[in-house]
Formats: C-alpha cells, sequence, structure tokens
C-alpha cells in the first residue's frame, strides 16, 4: 500500500492576507489535520471555507500520538500538521512526527509561509546575513542568565522568541550581561497594532519597563564585535541618480532622505554643493 503524506504547513502569524494559495489547497485535500490548538486553528479553517478533521496535537500529547498518525500515514492518509501561528516545528511541536516519518519512509513535504523571525529579519534593520536562532529563553531569571551568558560570544546576531510579560525582565538580563549591543523589538508583526523598535538594549530594557509590551514578540541582538554600524551613505551619489532620472532637486532631495533618514536640510545643502560642482565642470 502506497503511504500518505505529511504536510508541514505554515499559516499566518496575524494577518489572514498571509495564508497562502498552497497551503489552503492542502488543508483541502488531506484526510487530517494536525493542531496544535483545534479550537485556534478551526476558526481559521471556517475562514477560508476548509472542513477537514482535525485533531489535536502539541508540547502535551506529542510523544503519544505521534504514533497514531504515523499509522494513519502508512495506511495511506495524508496527515498536515498546523501550529497556532507560523512556521510549525520551528519552537512549536513537529518534530517527533517529522523525524518518525522520515525513519517509516514517509514522505515529508513542507509548505511554506510565515515565520516571525524571518518577518522581524527582514524588517529589522540589522545585518542578517548570518544569525542563530536560540528560540524561547528559560522563564526562570538564573536560568535565563545561565543561558544568556553561554550566547555571550556568539558571534552571529542571535533571534530569540519572547512572551509579552517577560520582554522586560529578559531586557534588562541582556542589557546586563550582553551590554550596549544595537537591539530590535518586534512585536504584534503583521497585525493592526504591529512595531519595530530599534536600539541599544539599554535602551529598549528601559523602554519596556516603563510600557509594557503586549503580544507576541521577536528580539533580534546583533552580534558582539560586528555590532551594527551605518554604513557611509553616499548622499551625492544618490542624488545624481534621482536627478539624472528626471526628477526635480525638491523631489530629489524629499526621496534622499526618507531613503537614508538624513534631514532634509543636509540633503539639500548637498544638492547645492552637487549643482555648483556641475557648473563649474561645465
Amino acid at each position: 500500500m502506497t503511504t500518505g503524506t505529511l504536510y508541514i504547513v505554515a499559516t499566518p502569524i496575524g494577518n489572514l492576507e498571509d495564508m497562502t494559495f498552497r497551503a489552503v489547497r492542502i488543508l483541502n485535500e488531506v484526510d487530517l489535520i494536525a493542531a496544535e490548538d483545534t479550537r485556534h486553528t478551526r476558526k481559521l479553517l471556517t475562514h477560508f471555507g476548509i472542513s477537514t478533521s482535525l485533531t489535536a496535537y502539541h508540547d502535551h500529547n506529542e510523544t503519544l500520538k505521534t504514533p497514531y498518525l504515523i499509522e494513519r500515514l502508512k495506511e495511506g492518509q495524508s496527515v498536515a500538521i498546523v501550529t497556532d501561528a507560523g512556521t510549525p516545528c520551528i519552537a512549536d511541536p513537529g518534530y517527533r512526527i517529522v523525524r518518525a516519518a522520515a525513519i517509516e519512509g514517509i514522505r515529508v513535504v513542507p509548505v511554506p509561509g510565515a515565520s516571525a523571525a524571518m518577518a522581524a529579519l527582514s524588517a529589522s534593520g540589522l545585518p542578517t546575513d548570518e544569525f542563530t536562532f536560540a528560540g524561547f529563553l528559560p522563564s526562570k531569571q538564573g536560568k535565563r542568565r545561565e543561558r544568556l551568558t553561554e550566547l555571550k560570544s556568539e558571534p552571529r546576531m542571535l533571534v530569540f522568541y519572547e512572551a509579552p510579560h517577560r520582554l522586560a525582565a529578559t531586557l534588562a538580563d541582556m542589557a546586563d550581561l550582553l551590554g550596549e549591543r544595537q537591539a530590535v523589538v518586534a512585536r504584534e508583526l503583521t497585525k493592526l497594532f504591529e512595531e519595530l523598535c530599534l536600539g541599544t538594549l539599554p535602551e529598549l530594557a528601559d523602554r519596556f519597563r516603563q510600557v509594557p509590551a503586549r503580544g507576541e514578540v521577536v528580539v533580534l541582538v546583533a552580534p558582539p564585535e560586528k555590532n551594527f554600524q551605518a554604513e557611509p551613505v553616499d548622499l551625492a551619489g544618490m542624488l545624481r541618480t534621482s536627478l539624472a532620472g528626471g526628477v526635480t532637486v525638491k523631489d530629489a532631495v524629499k526621496l534622499v532622505a526618507t531613503a537614508t533618514g538624513q534631514s532634509r536640510s543636509a540633503v539639500y545643502a548637498t544638492a547645492l554643493a552637487l549643482q555648483e560642482s556641475i557648473k563649474r565642470s561645465v
């Protein structure tokens, strides 16, 4: 008998428009959906008109439920794994059944989509060529500080998930142990109150001590020796390119100021100097 296929299906982390066409099709076609929280997933399925049967699959029953799902797959049925939000197996349940399926020769197919970590990295403004995903830190301060001490010499960007009620304490520990590193706190990604805050760890610790965070959080911490430094901005070169495209000086100044974060007065002064240089060379 041909075995079924195990699909690892990413779901939105907030905005339902981030659900992919492929994810909707797969969830419609499989025989069973194993969900971290069936009540939460039922709302998602109802929104997209999906009536596939659901079964619970979470941290507390993963070991017991895996053999049951493997048997269903061996009988030729297809199963999709989903979590409450984002990509399964990334700081979420799923790896046990993936490993068991691989051992049994069952096909495993990823259906990629939303990921809070990737979304935060892409919009962080920090160097992302290398990073280490550290997941959730321990909730108890002693263990958390031990883990941060272990990660202190990690040469790559650090990526963490954190619960909002622990964010201020976690940032305070990071500031104490990791120092004046640049960091980003990204919360409520893709949702109505989405926010990305860039600053040093001490600055962010102070900010979220005064104003407690709400919603799920991603924390990005720049590496120790490659701490983020803004690269030199070639204002004259950017202005020259904009002007060559036919825009006015006023519009070129506005475009370059917006793109670089420089003040319009500074960009305008560069534009005037550039014009004088051009006149002298004519």
